[in-house]
């Protein structure tokens, strides 16, 4: 089977790491993949948003699925474009069409749709311009700190947690004016939960689901989760909190109701559903939906996956999921993300880098790279990652910080405590 990853990150290299690893793969194609894929594959310069470029790369290359890494062109309706095509409509793709995607596509979308199937998640309002007084006074009625969240796609950086109400209104006019673009001319102010965060991953086929293993990630840039926001400076998987009665209530009051909930609105989806989600003293809340899988979630994620990955999406794309046994390993996995200097304001791009080796245990996942003259070169903000499964936490976080630590190349930036509170948390247990 000829396989195309759209998109350019560590979450597809990834999933192109895993789909080599099957013996029904017959070639691999990237668009336009890094400087890792390429290794993997064949990397083809064009964008995954160019629908008609992607058009042209399927036919020429007898591409039989794709797989739509990225949310922008998810977001766009590229499912809807394949099935409304002649040419591509037998073309097996994983994401969920233009209307299932609004799920990230709109903030204000994936409020309503939980309210509507009784998931729980924290009281929210949405605001325009023209609302905005309603939304100022809705502010007052909420605790420090306060959130606001950009309604459409803003790169993982349309959310502010603000700790003073005099800022968060301040900060709402600034976003309806255009501090995002037009992602957020409107906003949706939200309840801040106080729990712990983590990510729960489903595939699902628009009928039935599997869940995937379930990760926690680390957004802010500085030590002790403190800084700017960013894409992601790391993540763990296991999480040690999520134990098989947290998951049972995952299951059974978001999960079910989120699916039963896609069928019930007719909203054709075959793909991931991210569910971002708080544990507030056991009960799990909803923060967000995505319709991918995250990223640097992903690298911890698919390496713990032992089941054939091009199998379980030909049986989502196929609706045979329930044909599939999942099988995933018992060892836990971190990954660690090297950045750019400056990143996520100013960075440089174009430094040289050096790679070390990696030991069996551990796979450096490209994320902004490029190759030039058979030089690395970094190509973005968040670079690379590490991620070593290993039999316990402790050892895997040891590992993919001590192989970070070896990489070099100009300014760069990870953070040392990447799983850190996690094996605090289990010490106390």
């Amino acid at each position: 089977m000829n396989v195309l990853i759209l998109g350019s990150g560590g979450r597809e290299h990834t999933f192109g790491w895993k789909l080599a690893q099957s013996r029904r793969l017959t070639q691999l194609f990237f668009a336009p993949g890094n400087a890792g894929t390429q290794s993997l594959g064949h990397n083809i310069d064009i964008k995954p948003e160019d629908f008609a470029a992607v058009k042209q790369a399927v036919l020429s290359f007898k591409i039989n699925m794709v797989v739509v890494g990225p949310e922008a062109p998810l977001v766009m309706g590229i499912v809807d474009y394949f099935a409304q095509d002649p040419e591509l409509k037998d073309v097996k793709i994983i994401g969920p069409s233009a209307h299932g995607a609004q799920l990230e596509g709109s903030k204000e979308f994936a409020k309503k749709f939980m309210i509507d199937n009784q998931i729980p998640t924290a009281k929210y309002l949405s605001v325009t311009s023209q609302n905005l007084n309603e939304g100022l006074d809705f502010l007052k009625q909420l605790k420090a700190p306060y959130v606001l969240k950009a309604d459409g796609l803003a790169a993982g950086k349309g959310v502010l947690i603000l700790d003073q109400l005099a800022e968060a209104q301040t900060e709402l006019g600034l976003m309806l004016d255009g501090k995002f673009g037009q992602a957020g001319h409107k906003v949706v102010i939200e309840e801040y939960l106080h729990g712990v965060e983590l990510s729960v991953f489903v595939l699902t086929d628009g009928i039935s689901y599997v869940i995937l293993p379930e990760a926690k990630d680390y957004k802010r840039i500085g030590i002790g989760d403190t800084g700017l926001n960013t894409g992601g400076m790391g993540a763990v998987s296991p999480v040690p909190f999520a134990n098989a009665d947290f998951m049972k209530k995952v299951e059974e009051q978001v999960v079910k109701p989120t699916i039963d909930g896609l069928k019930n609105a007719k909203i054709d989806y075959k793909g991931f559903v991210f569910i971002g989600l708080m544990n507030v003293d056991g009960q799990p809340f909803v923060i967000e939906y995505n319709v991918r899988m995250g990223d640097p979630e992903t690298e911890v994620v698919i390496p713990r996956l032992e089941t054939d990955l091009l199998d379980l999406f030909e049986a989502t794309a196929e609706g045979q999921l329930p044909q599939v046994r999942m099988n995933i390993s018992s060892k836990s996995a971190c990954t660690v993300m090297l950045v750019s200097g400056g990143y996520p304001e100013a960075f440089e791009k174009r430094q040289v880098m050096q790679i070390p080796e990696m030991p069996a245990e551990s796979v450096a996942f490209h994320a902004g790279t490029q190759l030039e003259q058979s030089q690395v070169l970094t190509n973005g903000g968040r670079v690379l990652s590490i991620t070593t499964l290993h039999s316990n936490l402790e050892q895997a976080v040891k590992q993919s910080i001590e192989l970070a630590e070896k990489v070099q190349y100009k300014d760069k930036y990870f953070r040392s405590d990447i799983g850190q509170d996690m094996m605090r948390w289990s010490a106390k247990k």
